[in-house]
């Protein structure tokens, strides 16, 4: 196999990976219920890859990106298969490209796993292509770099009076530049009142992408649930299990845009996480155990709210949640919670999840998280829609008024 097969090859496996990536990350931008095949847990997960602050450039998203460098170097090694001496200079050129490609990706690898602490599998798949794409480029090429740029001005010659090589090269130009302006932009703000720098970021949403969710929000229908709304105009129930991947997403997620709402409308958005364990100890409505250890982590919260740190139980519980099991729990009570009374405690705490359980059975809820918002049920959104559902009830609210 010669090293420009190697080279496409490795090209091609990049574009299939970026491909994937942008057509989920265009699912994230476009539908607020999406749920990407890719989040596995709260360390294996796309879309919080792709929605933070790394996920995009300009507003334009990395996946685009990347898909037009993997186009790019097809293209390259497409025209430089018409020409001997052009397919000689090859592997400088990719090398070239690649050496700026595996820059961008040793910093998005680095963001990912040591500053957001997630794994992005489609991601990781883009990267091998461009470290296998640098590595055989950087072995087969023979040309000098700083010869190079008088190379190409050569071969550049030599396409121009390629009316085909032409032709390949603009199509992808204008493809890959119509690509850019078509795709729906990503836009990161940090919350309001709050310096970028201490604040977790969050995502906008374009103001087509909110009309047509605030459409879709028209048509839910309402149903009463029983709440406390302490004089708020928004009301949100979260029915949870903190050994649910999506509770602990929803709740990353929507720390910043509740902590915006406390600051824009002081009390006007309550919200409530009700339990919702996924385990058939303190929950009739599953069939089977899905989280051994959901409903002493209900407990748990419970207790350590008694001693002002069910925040940092519900911390620990989220960030552990592979590890969770009955036992886990019960020591992070003591040394995370301070409780030390969690066996004596246990059975009657547990009489008070069960009537979060059947207010929730009563509501009809198929699984968690999921989401009351003055009486309308709402799936697990992103942030960015959260935070938009929730201004458009106020609006709603305050316009029936």
């Amino acid at each position: 196999m010669s090293k420009a097969s190697w080279l496409a090859a490795l090209a091609l496996l990049g574009l299939g990976f970026a491909s994937a990536s942008t057509w989920v990350h265009y699912r994230i931008l476009n539908d607020p219920t999406y749920a990407s095949f890719c989040d596995v847990n709260s360390t294996l997960n796309c879309t919080e890859a792709y929605t933070s602050r790394f996920g995009a450039f300009a507003g334009v998203p990395v996946a685009l990106l990347g898909l037009v460098f993997f186009a790019g170097v097809l293209t390259v090694i497409t025209l430089c298969a018409r020409s001997t001496a052009a397919l000689q200079h090859l592997p400088g050129y990719v090398f070239a490209a690649s050496t700026f490609g595996l820059a961008v990706v040793l910093y998005l690898a680095y963001a990912s796993y040591f500053i957001l602490h997630v794994v992005c599998l489609l991601c990781a798949g883009t990267y091998v292509a461009v470290v296998g794409l640098f590595l055989v480029s950087g072995s087969a090429t023979k040309v000098s770099m700083t010869s190079l740029p008088m190379h190409m001005l050569d071969d550049l010659r030599l396409l121009v009076r390629n009316p085909r090589g032409l032709a390949v090269a603009v199509v992808f130009t204008v493809a890959a530049a119509t690509a850019i302006v078509v795709f729906p932009e990503q836009r990161v703000t940090a919350a309001a009142g709050a310096e970028a720098d201490q604040t977790p970021a969050v995502p906008t949403a374009s103001a087509q992408q909110i009309q047509q969710f605030e459409q879709w929000l028209s048509q839910q229908p309402r149903i009463p649930v029983m709440a406390p709304s302490d004089g708020a105009a928004v009301v949100i129930l979260k029915f949870n299990d903190y050994q649910c991947p999506g509770c602990g997403q929803t709740y990353r997620d929507y720390k910043p845009v509740l902590a915006k709402w406390a600051k824009q409308a002081p009390g006007k958005v309550k919200f409530t996480t009700k339990d919702y364990p996924l385990e058939r100890e303190c929950n009739a409505f599953v069939g089977q155990d899905l989280h051994s250890g959901a409903c002493e982590a209900a407990v748990a919260v419970r207790l350590a709210r008694e001693k002002g740190k069910g925040e940092v139980m519900e911390e620990w519980l989220y960030s552990n949640q592979p590890a969770m099991n009955p036992e886990t729990v019960k020591k992070a009570a003591a040394s995370v919670g301070g409780v030390s009374d969690f066996e004596t405690r246990y059975k009657a705490t547990l009489e008070l999840v069960k009537a979060d359980v059947a207010q929730g059975g009563q509501l009809k809820i198929g699984g968690t998280p999921t989401f009351f918002v003055n009486g309308m049920q709402l799936p697990g959104l992103r942030g960015e829609f959260f935070d938009a559902a929730i201004a458009w009830e106020l609006k709603r609210v305050s316009g029936a008024k």
